[in-house]
């Protein structure tokens, strides 16, 4: 049985991205469902897939993994030929940990910033807090090209780090951060994905709006 991955709009769902992405890049067929975030019926159309509530959900057979770094790692398992995670130990184990961190921190980004493929050139404050989450993702991936460069990709080729840092690109987009030139070959790298452009086109043309994720002016 084909793989089934559950996400939410597509304009919207930064979670739901990375897993999408990740299979995309991987080359591993999948079906999407498409459940609508913010809606009555949101929560008991999931649980047909998972009681966690959330998105995404991968289902392989009889088998249901939700969470975006959960999917990362049992597709990054089930299907090894991918290469998913850097064959380096030392640089496997430092993208393991910049994944790790996205997938865990960055608050302050992802609440002012929320993510809206669809709004271009908005503004937000920047005050300090968010300034540092900002200067903190550019350093990593400064870091990433320094000692891994390669074809614009933080490990040298598509990985899962790239999965999980493929929003902040799209949030870094939409609110016109200003990129050092130090930091924009990365983002334009992910930009020039037929994959994420496929993702891009979708959200252009879906038509519900979460007010909450309107953000910026």
């Amino acid at each position: 049985m084909r793989p089934r991955l559950v996400i939410g709009n597509k304009n919207y769902s930064s979670w739901s991205l990375r897993a999408w992405l990740l299979l995309r890049e991987a080359g591993i067929d999948f079906d999407e469902v498409r459940v609508l975030l913010d809606t009555p019926e949101f929560h008991e159309q999931l649980r047909a897939y998972t009681s966690a509530g959330k998105v995404p959900v991968l289902v392989l057979d009889d088998c249901a993994v939700w969470d975006s770094l959960a999917i990362a790692e049992t597709v990054a398992e089930r299907w090894p030929e991918t290469r998913l995670w850097p064959d380096d130990p030392a640089a496997r184990a430092h993208a393991r940990a910049i994944s790790a961190e996205m997938h865990s921190g960055f608050a302050v980004l992802r609440d002012a910033m929320p993510m809206n493929c669809r709004a271009m050139g908005r503004k937000v404050a920047l005050p300090d807090r968010l300034t540092a989450d900002i200067d903190r993702v550019f350093a990593i991936w400064l870091d990433c090209q320094r000692r891994y460069g390669g074809q614009g990709w933080l490990f040298g080729r598509f990985s899962v780090a790239d999965a999980m840092y493929a929003p902040v690109v799209l949030r870094f987009r939409t609110y016109g951060i200003n990129l050092p030139d130090s930091a924009s070959e990365y983002p334009a790298r992910l930009l020039e994905s037929k994959a994420l452009q496929s993702w891009l086109a979708d959200a252009e043309s879906e038509t519900e709006v979460i007010e909450a994720d309107e953000k910026g002016q």
